[in-house]
Parts: C-alpha cells; sequence; structure tokens
C-alpha cells in the first residue's frame, strides 16, 4: 500500500514529472495542439475563406518566416528572461494569435496572426532546442529526442482526429478549431509555468552572437534545409488542395498517417542514429528527399493520380523526421557555453532563404509547379554532400572530415 501513498505518489512527482525531461515533454504536447491545428486547417481555409493563389500563400509563408529571420533575438531576450520561462511566454503568443486565426479570413489580417503565431513559434523552437541540448545527455539525447518527436507526433493526432472526423460528419468549424486549440496550448503553458520549478543551467549560456569557424558545416547545413524545407511546408500540402481538391478531412488523414508513422518510427530512428550516427541518418535523409522531389515534379508532367501525390506526401514527411540529427550532431561539436546562442543563430541562418524563397515560388508557381520541385531536389543533393563531409564520430576538434582525416 505504501507505493500508492500520497506521499510516494507526491515524490515520484517531484522526481520523475517534474524535471527537466518532464518540462520538455508538456511543452511538447503544448505546442502541437495549436500549430497542427493551424497547419491541418491551413491551406482550405485560405482557399475557402480568403480565396488564396500561389502568390499570396507564398507571401504568407514568407511572412511567417520573418521571425525565424530574427530568431537571433532570442540571444539579447535571454539577458532579461530565462530561457525556460521564454518558452512558456512563447507558447502563450502561439495560442492566442492561433486562436484569432478563423476570424481574420483576409489577406491582412492572415498576415498578421501568422506573423504573431509565428514569432511564438520560432522563438519557442530555439529556445527548446537550446534547453533540450542542455539538459539531455549526449549519450541517450538522439533516443529521446526519438521520444519526443513521437509524443509530439501523438499529440498532433488528437486535434487531427477530431478535424477530420468534425470536419466529414459534424459540421465543424474554422472558428471553433483554432479558439480550442489556442486555449489548450495556453493553458497548458500557464501550467508549465506554475507547476514546474525553475531549472538552473548546467553550464552558463554565452548571452552574445557566437560565429565560430570550426561550425561552419552546421551553418551550412542549416541554410540548405531552410530553403528546402519551405518548399514541403508551403506548396506540398497546397498542391494537394489546389492540384486534387483535397478537402480538409482528407488533408487531415494525411497528417495522421504521417504522425502515427512518426510515433512508431520516432523512437526507432533515435535508436538509428545512436548506433549508425548522424552521417547515416542526414545522408539517407537528403537522398530520399531528392527522390520524392524528382517524383513530385512527375506529378505534374505525367499527371499522376491523386493517390501518388499522397504516398510521396507520407514519404516526405517521414524522411523529414530523421532532421533531428542536425541537432545531435552540433551537440556532439559545440561547446556548452555556446548552445543558446549558436540554436538562435541557426535559426536565423535557417531563414536566409525561407524569408525569400516562398513569395519568390509563388510566382513561379504559377507558370511552372514541376520547377518548384525540381529546385528542391536540387537543395537535397547538395545536403548530400554536405552531409557526407560529416565524420563518423564528430566532436569538438573533429566537427568535419577535413578536420579529422583518421575519423571518418
Amino acid at each position: 500500500m505504501s507505493l500508492i501513498s500520497p506521499a510516494f505518489l507526491a515524490k515520484s512527482f517531484k522526481e520523475h514529472i517534474r524535471s527537466p525531461i518532464g518540462f520538455l515533454i508538456l511543452v511538447s504536447i503544448a505546442m502541437p495542439i495549436a500549430m497542427s491545428s493551424w497547419i491541418a486547417l491551413l491551406n482550405n481555409f485560405v482557399i475557402e475563406k480568403a480565396s488564396f493563389t500561389g502568390v499570396e500563400i507564398g507571401w504568407l509563408h514568407t511572412v511567417r518566416e520573418i521571425p525565424g529571420f530574427l530568431t537571433i533575438t532570442v540571444i539579447f531576450a535571454i539577458l532579461v528572461i530565462k530561457e525556460q520561462r521564454l518558452a512558456v511566454v512563447s507558447l502563450i503568443l502561439i495560442g492566442g494569435a492561433v486562436a484569432l486565426t478563423g476570424y481574420f479570413p483576409i489577406f491582412s489580417g492572415l498576415l498578421i496572426t501568422t506573423f504573431i503565431s509565428s514569432i511564438g513559434f520560432h522563438f519557442f523552437e530555439a529556445v527548446n532546442q537550446s534547453l533540450q541540448l542542455q539538459w539531455l545527455d549526449k549519450k541517450k539525447a538522439p533516443q529521446i529526442l526519438g521520444w519526443l518527436l513521437a509524443v509530439g507526433s501523438a499529440t498532433s493526432l488528437v486535434p487531427y482526429l477530431i478535424i477530420a472526423i468534425g470536419f466529414a460528419y459534424f459540421d465543424l468549424s474554422y472558428e471553433q478549431v483554432y479558439v480550442s486549440a489556442g486555449l489548450m496550448t495556453i493553458l497548458l503553458a500557464i501550467i508549465a509555468y506554475l507547476f514546474w520549478p525553475r531549472f538552473e543551467e548546467k553550464t552558463p549560456q554565452n548571452k552574445k552572437i557566437i560565429i565560430r569557424k570550426a561550425y561552419w558545416l552546421y551553418y551550412a547545413l542549416q541554410f540548405v534545409s531552410g530553403a528546402r524545407r519551405q518548399i514541403f511546408s508551403v506548396f506540398a500540402a497546397f498542391m494537394m488542395v489546389e492540384k486534387f481538391g483535397f478537402e480538409v478531412h482528407q488533408i487531415t488523414w494525411l497528417f495522421i498517417i504521417n504522425f502515427v508513422l512518426n510515433i512508431i518510427f520516432g523512437p526507432i530512428m533515435g535508436w538509428l542514429v545512436t548506433r549508425l550516427g548522424e552521417r547515416w541518418a542526414l545522408t539517407t535523409e537528403y537522398i530520399g528527399l531528392t527522390l520524392v522531389f524528382i517524383a513530385y515534379g512527375g506529378v505534374y508532367v505525367f499527371s499522376w493520380a491523386a493517390w501518388v501525390a499522397a504516398v510521396l506526401y507520407v514519404v516526405d514527411h517521414l524522411f523529414f523526421a530523421m532532421a533531428f540529427a542536425q541537432k545531435t550532431y552540433f551537440q556532439k561539436i559545440a561547446a556548452p557555453a555556446d548552445l543558446a546562442p549558436t540554436t538562435a543563430l541557426a535559426f536565423t541562418i535557417n531563414h536566409i532563404a525561407a524569408v525569400t524563397l516562398p513569395a519568390f515560388l509563388g510566382y513561379l508557381w504559377i507558370t511552372s509547379p514541376p520547377s518548384v520541385f525540381i529546385f528542391a531536389a536540387a537543395l537535397a543533393i547538395i545536403s548530400v554532400f554536405l552531409s557526407l563531409m560529416i565524420p563518423r564520430h564528430p566532436r569538438a576538434g573533429h566537427e568535419t572530415i577535413f578536420s579529422a582525416k583518421t575519423n571518418l
């Protein structure tokens, strides 16, 4: 009986739940509730309610990525607010903006709500990744990150299932989903603030912009992946709605399939990265993405059926799930005090191309959609060559194959 006594439960809650990993799990649940709902509805919402074309959706995502470009300002924000608390504030910002989205179905309104939610999202992602790298043991990080990926995916299933069933059978409205998802994220952020202690930094972080020559390959991987990721996130799902007329519940079922696969394969990927290394994981991801983007172009050139595009979308998303290997690669080569400032800088580098590409490619999209995906394939090929420069066992002083000739 003592095992289920109030004292035992309180001790277990304090030691296991109210721990750094417990906090990371909670915020991994809170963020996807709002953002997954926003993403699942976005393409249908902007086409049905705001009459968007490729031009408007391109500009919307350009505006969405501006805060990502400015993520480097996180370095200055943590001068006055701890990273853990900044994560909570960012979640509240995400939730509030998503809750208001359904009430502004016009171009200008969507730009404003998207910009606000994007500030919260990018600041949250920067500090969350920094806290992960600071709090997780290097040997266990890939496995735990794989489990956190699975937790986030499992959480996303809830709004996706509600959206898929609600829009198909119960005449659910965009406003209802956006408000419910936004308020739930805010509630969980408040719980994280009230019930979790403030964890001290193991290593005080540099609170200034840090640019090191040793990290050049990590910077390059971030730059190319930011450009490539935008093409997937902006135009892959948009194609499903514009070309094949997918409805809300159909798009949502694709998301559900994606996240079920992430729940299954996230921990497996973490185990594989631990066993085989970041070079193997990233090279596999980028080769797969190259083939998928070429096939996307084939959907238009050869008029393949909608189910082919849907399968490609699922495979595409699965390959992208391996990207956490970039984080563990950086964790292995970085000085502990550089984790927070370099993570913020990496987000800015990641968004240099992301800020300009969506608008430019939006204009290209209305004349030649296959060209957009061929451009993405070219970026993926560049990523393959960059990933091959990662040593088999990266560490400080052995950041690339060029700095560690015997560490291939």
